[in-house]
């Protein structure tokens, strides 16, 4: 095109969120549920973080990456919510261009940290129950947080590749998002220049990190299945499964719900479709992570109630020194 040309295009300066209807019953109806989603999200993990890191006997690195997990579901689960709900709850559903860049740089570093945190998680199941001897001893404070940060730095650089690239796609209109966040394959639809780089930058660091964790869980839970079908003891395959049941659980749904999601052709995606998904894995598993490891840990059930014991105890002698 001749540079003529492009001084008649219009530069976008922000993005209208199609959302999910225009009917206002039904955005009443949605901001009540995903206000309360949200709220439970946030009690949920904000109290699986004070119970691990308050009680002593949670200070193990099963339980260090169990706090982590839930800091990065209230963070990645924060970068969408609270914008959603505040179009839900107003006429105008837009977002500057910087903000909905600045929303897809967080959310894709945050999603990406979580798959990298859940393979680590896998791996000291693998530790814990193959070499239970040599445990503590492998799975030192230091390799913990080295895992840890390490997640935090493969994700961010990732999202820091795919968002300057996605910042060099020109946008000239028109500027409506048909999604409820700025999520990748929905805003890359709105560019005007060629985004072939883009939508393969997306498949190969998509894929590779997919593939990479993936393969460390599958490997780790083949060597974990191994190990506790020669054990003898059916209390000790039992406690075995129980411990390990729930981190699959979590590792189905979100690498499921992500592949999904991504690692096909841009010409399968139906974005209503779409919606309905990124809602259950943007929205829906970060509140479900904590209740599935609540329901199936027996120590960490003890612990809230405890905790919550505390706090009615404190309440209540409180409430007594005020009548006095």
């Amino acid at each position: 095109m001749a540079w003529e040309n492009w001084e008649n295009w219009t530069t976008v300066t922000e993005f209208v969120f199609k959302g999910f209807t225009d009917r206002l019953d039904l955005q009443f109806t949605l901001f009540v549920v995903f206000l309360l989603t949200y709220i439970i999200t946030v009690t949920e993990n904000l109290g699986i973080i004070a119970v691990v890191r308050l009680d002593s006997q949670f200070q193990t690195p099963m339980y260090f990456f169990l706090s982590n997990l839930s800091f990065l579901d209230l963070c990645y689960s924060s970068a969408v919510t609270p914008k959603m709900l505040l179009n839900l709850s107003s006429e105008k559903k837009t977002i500057s261009f910087a903000g909905c860049f600045t929303q897809l740089y967080f959310y894709a570093a945050f999603v990406i940290v979580e798959l990298y945190l859940l393979a680590a998680m896998a791996y000291d199941r693998y530790v814990a129950i193959c070499y239970p001897l040599r445990y503590p001893v492998i799975m030192s404070k230091k390799l913990c947080v080295f895992l840890v940060v390490g997640s935090y730095g493969v994700g961010f650089f990732n999202s820091v590749v795919f968002t300057v690239f996605a910042l060099r796609v020109t946008f000239c209109g028109p500027n409506v998002i048909d999604h409820f966040f700025c999520d990748g394959p929905p805003l890359i639809k709105l560019a005007c220049s060629d985004t072939r780089l883009n939508q393969l930058l997306l498949l190969a660091f998509g894929g590779f990190n997919e593939v990479t964790t993936v393969s460390v869980v599958l490997i780790s839970y083949g060597c974990i299945l191994f190990t506790i079908l020669r054990m003898g003891s059916a209390l000790g395959k039992r406690k075995a499964f129980s411990t390990c049941a729930s981190h699959l659980l979590v590792v189905t749904i979100f690498y499921g719900t992500l592949l999904f999601m991504y690692l096909r052709p841009s010409s399968s995606y139906s974005l209503g479709r779409d919606k309905i998904i990124s809602v259950f894995y943007a929205v829906v598993t970060p509140m479900l992570n904590p209740l599935i490891y609540c329901l199936r840990n027996q120590e960490v059930k003890s612990a809230l109630k405890r905790a919550v014991g505390r706090i009615i105890t404190s309440l209540l002698k409180a409430r007594e020194w005020f009548d006095v």
